[in-house]
């Protein structure tokens, strides 16, 4: 039988989601603690990797077990094992051939800029104080939808298959506190892929690049030409389909 967790997590103490032998990671610390509530090993299956201090709002990873489970009373108690910054949504039985990671059809990150600091935002946005033209920005961002191959934005030596990505939503809103939000959905990301973007916008925001050299960026499929990454602790995982 296969379940599937939904759950959410600060990742300002780990090392990004997947296992690592000598750091400390999401996926690490859920299993050991799923394994020592089970009194098994227990490994589990997430929809993607996160970086380190990337954030998620929502996130699904699935397990395998022979046995049938009280799927609501392990939540709660792996809620109550679990640190404060890791928090299970709910645990429910799906088809045993249902995948975490290769049936995601899309998926949505989001992140947060504000140009006000804050103590309390440090772990959950990024605070950049120069003025950006967030209409210029949105003008960029739509030629995100027009082209498929995201070389120029992905992370070298990561062993992709393929850097094709089908992005079907990229947009900036000003929310009420004046917090700039970037919302982008796609059906696979790239290692780093929304932070490069979001940075790259970010200085057509501020005037370093036009909309038109923006699309050369993309086009020339060249990591060396976009700009820095934006800053790990703004970005979310926001949303998973199936």
């Amino acid at each position: 039988m296969r379940y599937f967790i939904e759950l959410q997590y600060d990742g300002a103490a780990y090392c990004g989601w997947q296992r690592q032998p000598d750091a400390v990671t999401v996926q690490g610390t859920i299993e050991q603690k799923l394994s020592m509530l089970r009194r098994t090993p227990t490994e589990i299956v997430g929809a993607g990797r996160t970086d380190t201090g990337v954030n998620a709002m929502f996130y699904v990873a699935h397990f395998d077990t022979e046995e049938v489970i009280d799927a609501h009373q392990l939540a709660y108690k792996l809620n109550k094992v679990l640190p404060d910054d890791i928090a299970i949504l709910r645990i429910y039985e799906v088809e045993p051939t249902l995948h975490a990671r290769f049936d995601a059809i899309e998926r949505e990150y989001t992140y947060f800029l504000t140009s006000q600091k804050s103590p309390f935002r440090r772990f959950s946005a990024w605070y950049y104080a120069v003025p950006l033209d967030v209409e210029k920005m949105n003008l960029a961002a739509a030629k995100l939808l027009e082209y498929d191959d995201f070389t120029s934005f992905a992370k070298l030596n990561s062993n992709n298959k393929t850097n094709i990505c089908h992005v079907t939503h990229a947009l900036w809103r000003v929310l009420d506190d004046g917090t700039l939000c970037f919302t982008i959905r796609a059906d696979r990301f790239l290692r780093n892929m929304v932070r490069a973007i979001v940075g790259t916008l970010v200085d057509v925001g501020r005037g370093r690049y036009s909309v038109a050299e923006f699309e050369d960026i993309i086009r020339s499929r060249d990591l060396s030409r976009c700009s820095s990454g934006a800053a790990a602790c703004g970005l979310f995982l926001s949303d998973v389909k199936y």
